[in-house]
């Protein structure tokens, strides 16, 4: 599990590309790395992965074929930065929400708007997405633990403060990226029921 509350951006190191496969490196800092352990659990922009090598401060990770069709990780090249966060522990405060690291989609920025000590990004997401998407609800993009600031059709806004700009992606993000999206699970489990319940009656 995890909270959505970013720890760091950290650089991609090395890309190695298979066929429908790709492994990358990344390099940690010993705050990152302590207690690290290979089977460990480290989101990149908010897509779950597993430590499958270290050496020294860099952190190796696999991609299989379905995590590079599904998120933004399969387009990351060398020099690239992405949003980190370790798996949460028990006890741990949720400072955010929780969040699987299950992508279910990614999303184009559309709209960044820039005003003193804050920034709009808006994002477009499928149509099949979209009816998980509320007014101040919760979403996870790149691993980020939002409120939504509104929205209009299949597209939605953040408003986004210097702290999150500082510590994360979002800083940097412009109009034709793509970023990952995790619905908020509650969210969704609701919508779904009565989705379910209501084709019920009506069959």
């Amino acid at each position: 599990m995890f909270t959505g509350i970013v720890q760091t951006t950290s650089e991609i190191i090395q890309v190695e590309k298979k066929k429908d496969f790709q492994s990358h490196a990344l390099r940690f800092d010993e705050e990152m790395r302590k207690g690290l352990e290979i089977g460990a659990s480290v989101a990149h922009n908010g897509c779950c992965l597993t430590v499958t090598k270290i050496d020294g401060d860099l952190v190796w990770f696999d991609l299989m074929q379905a995590t590079l069709a599904l998120t933004n990780l399969g387009k990351v090249q060398e020099g690239d930065k992405v949003n980190l966060e370790r798996a949460a522990k028990f006890g741990d405060e949720i400072g955010g929400h929780s969040m699987s690291g299950h992508i279910m989609c990614t999303a184009e920025v559309v709209d960044v708007i820039e005003s003193e000590n804050n920034r709009q990004v808006w994002f477009e997401v499928p149509a099949n997405i979209s009816k998980y998407v509320f007014d101040k609800g919760y979403i996870g993009i790149d691993g980020i633990s939002l409120t939504i600031g509104a929205v209009e059709g299949n597209r939605f806004c953040v408003n986004l403060i210097p702290e999150t700009l500082q510590r994360t992606n979002m800083g940097w993000r412009e109009k034709g990226d793509w970023v990952n999206i995790e619905v908020d699970p509650q969210t969704q489990a609701v919508v779904d029921t009565v989705e379910r319940v209501l084709a019920a009656k009506q069959a």
